[in-house]
């Protein structure tokens, strides 16, 4: 059993809903979504073990749709209980162990068509997120999405979707990763390798139908 961690994100309370600046769309005045700042938030975690020798971030929406066929169609609503899987938003390893925070947009900003390249940073190695399949065969957006993009969900979806912040503290300097690799490469990695790890969770949805 790993130890816990804290880790503390402005802009909204463990579990509410997270502001549009952070997110990739939001509502639009007409139509359904807008392209939003996209901005990665302010973070701050603690309570890492002494013997810690870099961290790990992931983001993850754990509520996404297994089916796309009535995912953003008009005149349809994807069912509260189609089964659900997770997709990536932010993947981020090797972060140096003298790192306790990042400032608000340092692992992203703005919506950048074709994506980031992801790999070598000065802040760790930064692998893909699940932006780079959704876009994937899109001749305007198509590409490798590193770093951070924000919550999109689908805009006819019946439930609020849950997006989970997880910081890791490591034994190990570097999870050896490169190139394409996503949250599951970087999870896989991880195994046998985590100290302490701590979470942090937002709600978001673009269906006005759907209270948060």
């Amino acid at each position: 059993m790993t130890a816990s961690m804290k880790l503390s994100i402005e802009g909204w309370l463990d579990g509410d809903k997270i502001p549009g600046k952070f997110a990739f769309g939001v509502p639009a005045d007409e139509g359904h979504v807008a392209l939003s700042d996209n901005k990665s938030p302010a973070m701050k975690w603690s309570g890492a073990p002494a013997g810690a020798k870099s961290f790990a971030l992931i983001c993850h929406d754990s509520d996404v749709p297994s089916s796309g066929e009535d995912v953003n169609q008009e005149g349809k609503t994807v069912p509260e209980n189609l089964p659900r899987v997770d997709f990536y938003h932010l993947v981020l390893t090797d972060i140096p162990a003298e790192y306790s925070s990042f400032a608000e947009g340092e692992l992203g900003e703005g919506v950048t068509p074709k994506g980031k390249a992801p790999g070598q940073q000065a802040y760790g190695v930064t692998g893909v997120n699940n932006f780079t399949d959704w876009f994937a065969g899109d001749p305007d957006m198509g590409g490798d999405y590193g770093g951070y993009d924000g919550p999109c969900p689908p805009w006819n979806d019946s439930i609020i979707h849950h997006y989970h912040f997880t910081i890791y503290a490591l034994d190990v300097e570097s999870l050896d990763l490169s190139g394409s690799f996503g949250g599951p490469d970087a999870l896989d990695a991880m195994q046998g390798h985590v100290l302490a790890s701590g979470s942090f969770v937002g709600k978001y949805s673009l269906n006005p139908d759907v209270y948060i």
